[in-house]
């Protein structure tokens, strides 16, 4: 059987901590008015892959309609999404987290009104598996909330190398050696619509330079390359150099006031038919 979280090492490395940290700091501003579009109450969450809880603690303080059952495989990840109690203590009593396997969940069928996953299945293999169990676990007409990575959807200008070209020759490449789908952003909504999901509606956000605050952008890029370069070139033809070199290339860019970055994150939801 192919590993089923090829990316552990990188997941547990302490440079994932900061990554989930910023990155949800750019992503919140946006990805909350597309949750307001939704019905209320949100009811009854999961939020499947929670890492350090970032996303878990501002849905419980930002919609007190909710309760919010927080799985991941690391345990210390786990452990320190508990310790958020302490910055989040309005929603604390709402919030609860778990060891658990997406691709085994521990809950019973059709317990969730409300199941989020972000920043996850591009680092897993056969991201299908985890979405019929996620389906598995929402009730008839519990809404899905999928945040899903297209890797070739970020762009840099002006840079010294070509930045658009490592992607694809970097951590797409990696995914494939790793099996996984760095650009499966792109696919999630025809999956969903082959596994019976209904109004499926995808939507982009835009996190940039112009909406985010560059410092932000600039530690997301800097916590990804202190956790991702070496295993990339190791998993590429790339050497150390040329990777460490696109990445300083592109923490430059976001340096530079003139420079301008783009990563346009998709985000897929539908609702489950049962």
């Amino acid at each position: 059987m192919a590993d089923r979280n090829p990316q552990k090492d990188q997941m547990a490395h302490e440079s994932m901590v900061r990554t989930l940290r910023l990155q949800t700091m750019a992503v919140w501003p946006q990805e909350e008015r597309i949750l307001n579009t939704y019905p209320k109450p949100l009811g009854r969450v999961l939020d499947a892959g929670c890492g350090t809880g970032e996303f878990s603690w501002r849905l419980a303080n930002g919609f007190p309609d909710c309760t919010v059952n927080g799985v991941d495989i690391l345990a210390d990840s786990v452990a320190r999404a508990r310790e958020g109690a302490t910055e989040w203590d309005e929603g604390s009593r709402r919030v609860s987290f778990s060891v658990d396997d997406l691709y085994h969940l521990s809950f019973a069928d059709s317990t969730f009104d409300f199941i989020a996953c972000r920043h996850v299945l591009q680092s897993i293999p056969e991201p299908e598996l985890v979405l019929n169990e996620l389906i598995r676990v929402g009730r008839n007409g519990a809404r899905l909330h999928l945040l899903v990575e297209d890797y070739a959807m970020i762009h840099h200008y002006p840079t010294q190398t070509d930045t658009d070209l490592f992607w694809h020759q970097g951590p797409i490449a990696f995914g494939r050696a790793t099996g996984t789908d760095l650009r499966v952003g792109r696919a999630i909504s025809a999956t969903l619509r082959r596994l019976g999901v209904s109004d499926v509606k995808l939507s982009y956000l835009v996190i940039d330079s112009e909406r985010v605050d560059r410092g932000i952008l600039k530690g997301i890029f800097e916590s990804w390359r202190d956790g991702y370069a070496d295993v990339i070139a190791e998993h590429t033809e790339l050497t150390p150099d040329d990777v460490h070199a696109a990445f300083a290339d592109m923490i430059g860019c976001l340096a530079d006031p003139d420079g301008y970055a783009v990563w346009f994150l998709p985000v897929v939801s539908g609702v489950i038919s049962k």
